[in-house]
């Protein structure tokens, strides 16, 4: 594995590629990276993989500042999966004086958007300036961050003419989405967080079954979790999977939530 950290060296290893997926980054690699770099494994004749701790998409410092990193640790698993190139650009590489700025329209305010001022445009503007960089062919990405992944592809996907690939949540036998943020859970949190997915996963069932008003349902159903597990949710919302609209009847449509457990901050979708 070639470890880059400049632009200049990367381009000279990338520039006699043209089929190669791009798996992007915070670190904390766990199994849900893992699957989305397997699959460009399979599909692409070269992978690269980035790492970079995004500071502009941080609506809280805090936040920035304990979020999880063991940099050995990743490079170690990237090297046993024989990934290609592993960039790892530094702020000033990323964020120069001449990038400019994505705002996203009001309508996208929405779920994430909406709690976590600033956060989507920082998404946006980093991953503008990777791909303006990287030039890959095929973008890797999970779907526990759908809306994310929505966004990219309505923002940015025809700019550059990159297909982003969506790749299935991956989950721990406990079935709680996998997530950087993961590390943060004490023994007890963990147990109600596993209990809350299941719970939103036979909702979901429920709901794609019987006839009933979604809205009312999902409100009750939002106050009973907060009242069982003690949890402050900042939205329970059932939207259309093809454009985040609020969805009234069955089709293909996702459960989105969002909430603090305790001072940890998760989202999942189902």
């Amino acid at each position: 594995m070639e470890i880059i950290k400049n632009i200049l060296d990367l381009n000279k290893a990338i520039k006699d590629f043209k089929n190669f997926g791009f798996v992007p980054t915070m670190g904390g690699i766990h199994n849900g990276h893992i699957s989305l770099i397997k699959n460009s494994q399979r599909r692409c004749k070269k992978t690269i993989v980035s790492i970079f701790v995004n500071p502009k998409q941080f609506n809280d410092k805090v936040d920035f500042k304990k979020y999880p990193r063991n940099l050995n640790k990743d490079i170690n698993v990237l090297k046993r999966l024989k990934v290609d190139f592993l960039f790892m650009p530094e702020v000033f590489d990323i964020y120069r004086k001449s990038y400019k700025k994505i705002k996203i329209y009001k309508k996208d305010k929405i779920l994430c958007a909406k709690f976590r001022k600033g956060h989507f445009e920082g998404v946006l503007n980093v991953m503008n300036r990777l791909m303006s960089i990287i030039k890959a062919k095929y973008i890797f990405m999970g779907e526990k961050d759908f809306q994310q992944i929505y966004l990219i592809k309505k923002y940015l996907s025809k700019k550059h003419n990159v297909k982003i690939i969506n790749c299935p949540t991956v989950r721990d036998k406990n079935y709680i989405a996998l997530s950087t943020r993961n590390q943060h859970l004490n023994k007890g949190n963990y147990i109600n967080v596993s209990l809350i997915a299941k719970y939103l996963y036979k909702l979901k069932k429920k709901l794609n079954i019987k006839n009933k008003n979604i809205f009312s349902e999902i409100k009750k159903n939002k106050e009973k979790l907060e009242n069982i597990y003690k949890i402050n949710i900042e939205y329970l919302e059932f939207r259309n999977e093809k454009n985040l609209t609020l969805s009234k009847s069955k089709g293909k449509y996702r459960l989105f939530i969002a909430f603090y457990i305790g001072k940890i901050r998760l989202i999942d979708n189902f």
